[in-house]
Formats: C-alpha cells, structure tokens, sequence
C-alpha cells in the first residue's frame, strides 16, 4: 500500500476577503522650540503670532457687514485666513531651515524682481487703481501688492550692502549707492501714488543708515534732502494738499475731507475704556471707510477700549524691544542693518497708523502690521519676521588664539595654554 495516492481531505474552499484599506495619514511635523532659535527669536515669533491672530479675530468682526452685503460675510475672513496660514508656514520654515548667508545672495534679484512688479503695476493696464492708488496687480486671479514685498527686498539689499562696507566709513559719496535703491524703491511706488508707502520706505532707509553707524553729519544731509522730496511730493496731488491743510489747520469739513478722522474718533470715544464688544461696533456699518484696513485701529478701540488698543501698543513696543536686543547683540552687520529696518518698518508704521486714527497725523494710509486685511501685507510681515528669526541666532565667527605650545607637552598638563 506504500505507493497508493494520499488520501486529500475535501473541504469547503478558503475564501480570502479583501482586507480593508487603510487610510492615508499625512503627518505635519512641527519644529521644536530648539529649533526655531534663543529667546529673542522666540519672543519675536510668539508676538507675531498674537498679532496675527488678533487680526484675524478684528478682520471678521470689522469686515462681516460689508461682506455680508456683498454676498458672503465672511469673505473677506476667509482670504485672510489663507494669507495667515501661508504667511506662517513661510515663516516658520524661513526661521528653522533658511541658510542665511542665502539672504545676501538673493537681495540684489529679489529687489530687481519686486521694484519691475510694481513698475508694471503703476505703468501698465495690469495694475488695478484702488481709492486713487495703483499699487495691485492680479495674478492667476489673486490680487498682489507688489509695494508690500518693495520694503521686504529694500530691507535685504540694504543690510547686503551695509555688510560689505561699514557705515561709519562712509561719506556723503560712499552713501550714495543705499540711497539709490532707496530712492529708486520710493520712486517705483510713488508713480502708483502711494504717499503712504513712500514715507515707510524713506523710514525704512532711515533705520538702515542708523543702525549701520552712518556718520551724524551724513545723516543730517540725507535727512534734509529726505525733507525737501517729502514736501515736493506731498504737493503734487490736490488730495493730498486737502489732507494735510485740513490737519494743519483743524477740521471743519466733517462731511468732506475730515469724515474718515471724525468717524475713527467718534468710534474710539463710544468704545471708552472697555469697549462695547467684540462684533458690537457701529462705525463698521457704512460709517467709516477702511474699517477692516488702514482704520482698524479706530474698530478696535471701540469694540475692545482703551484696555484693547493699550494691550496692541504694548506688543509692538514689546517687539520694539526685542528687535532693539538683536540689533544690539551681535557682531554680524547684516543682522544688525536688517533687524534695525525691520524695526523702522513694523514698529514705525504700527505707530504712525494708530497716529493717523487717533487725528495726531494726517491721512496717508498705511495698514496696521499684522492686524490690517490685506493678504500681501500679511505675508510680507510675516517672511520678514521669519528672516529675522532665522538672523537672531546666526553665529559669528570669533578668531581664538593658537597656542605657543603643544597640546601633548608635557608642560601643558595641569595648567591654562600659553597664548599669543
């Protein structure tokens, strides 16, 4: 029987099911505190979150009526909302991972790329004419403000070129090429009519020159022929000369040229000193033009108070002090020109925004930093904070001493190296 078949065994056949399929997880690996840098980088990153999201909370409070009447009432929180999600990410991924010897290399074409944008936006039918300004441009259906990303790349040729050539060796002549690009930036924006821009370009200049050690008397000239242009400008356009005799000389055209200050103030002294509430504001329903913009301020410190809009100064001086210390704390030049514009940009246009609301300056619109709608804003604000995060911890290369002696002589053992 040893060479009959095996016997098999019948049974019902193995069905084999199709096992589930498993879902796609996409992983989003945050950086660790470590990495984002010291505490002055920390301190910074954290403030302009705040910010941030402060003016997100601000934006849809102050721009759900007119929205709503344009169909979607949150509209407009929505694209700054996506803004603030892209502004962020750059943000974060500029300050942990940007090589920041890249920044120098990368500021003469980033300036060259944004002053041609704007100039095609001021001098072309591509750029769209807003309240008198032609400073946007659309591109693949998303409107851009070319000026914006203008002060980003001013700042970074500038401390470019401040790191190559100490100011305190510059004369008037040896200023001349950063006064170029200033004056060739301010240019691009001013045939776009944008007064308000070209005063924080100049201020940009400013606190370039400064901090890099430019000479007292070298800046005295500069601001002198700063002040002449100033005034030339201011009284090339009717608007403008309104504008400023109405502030000069005291408003009393409530219903004309002083409507906006009167409205922004009007909102502020119904808000006193705890506001009536986030949402509850009156002057956002069709009484004060820019609410969500240039005059959020003006919403805010009705809906939040006094307590409100003291509590947003607070964290621009806080981040005033912050810049200040990475300015003042390291040996890299580019670090100390760029933290010192950025300083100059942020902090100066936060503070002359609030100037204009509150009726102590005249009327230029310039948005509040971070808070303001306005998604190019935001995402310059927020690159520039990343670029400046990824500086504040940049190492400097200090030269050490070699010893006389040998590290295994004998006479090395058990006491400090003999330098030089």
């Amino acid at each position: 029987m040893d060479g009959a078949p095996p016997t098999t065994r019948l049974g019902n056949p193995v069905v084999r099911l199709p096992l589930p399929a498993r879902p796609v997880v996409q992983r989003i690996a945050l950086p660790s505190l470590e990495a984002v840098g010291g505490p002055d980088a920390l301190a910074l990153g954290a403030l302009t979150l705040f910010l941030t999201g402060f003016g997100l909370l601000m934006v849809l409070s102050s721009s759900s009526v007119e929205a709503g009447v344009a169909g979607n009432p949150y509209g407009d929180f929505a694209t700054q909302g996506v803004a603030a999600f892209v502004g962020i990410g750059a943000m974060l991924a500029i300050a942990t991972r940007l090589r920041t010897a890249l920044l120098a290399r990368v500021a003469p074409v980033a300036f060259l790329g944004a002053v041609l944008l704007q100039l095609l936006t001021a001098l072309t039918p591509l750029g769209t004419n807003i309240g008198g300004n032609q400073n946007w441009i659309r591109i693949a259906g998303v409107s851009v403000q070319p000026s914006e990303f203008v002060k980003l790349a001013l700042v970074l040729v500038l401390a470019s070129f401040f790191s190559r050539r100490p100011g305190e060796r510059l004369g008037v002549k040896g200023v001349l090429p950063p006064t170029a690009f200033t004056a060739v930036a301010i240019g691009a924006v001013y045939l776009g009519h944008d007064l308000g821009t070209c005063l924080i370009l100049a201020l940009i200049g400013f606190g370039g020159f400064l901090l890099a050690n430019v000479r007292v008397p070298v800046l005295l000239v500069l601001g002198l022929g700063a002040g002449v242009l100033l005034w030339v400008f201011s009284q090339a356009n009717g608007s403008r000369t309104d504008r400023l005799a109405a502030w000069s000389q005291g408003c009393t055209d409530l219903l004309g040229t002083c409507w906006q200050t009167t409205q922004a103030q009007w909102a502020l002294a119904n808000g006193g000193l705890t506001g009536v509430g986030i949402g509850n504001s009156v002057s956002k329903w069709f009484w004060l033009p820019e609410a969500d913009n240039d005059f959020i301020a003006a919403v805010i410190g009705e809906e939040t108070g006094l307590v409100g809009l003291l509590v947003l100064l607070g964290c621009f001086v806080a981040m005033a002090v912050v810049l200040l210390r990475i300015a003042t704390r390291t040996q890299d030049r580019f670090t100390r020109a760029a933290a010192g514009m950025t300083l100059a940009w942020l902090v100066g246009q936060a503070f002359a925004n609030i100037a204009v609301v509150v009726g102590v300056a005249p009327v230029f619109g310039v948005p509040l930093p971070f808070v303001s709608a306005g998604g190019s804003s935001l995402i310059a604000n927020l690159v520039t904070v990343g670029c400046i995060m990824a500086l504040a911890d940049r190492p400097v290369a200090v030269a050490t001493a070699a010893p006389i002696v040998s590290g295994d002589h004998p006479s090395m053992r058990g006491r400090a190296a003999v330098l030089r």
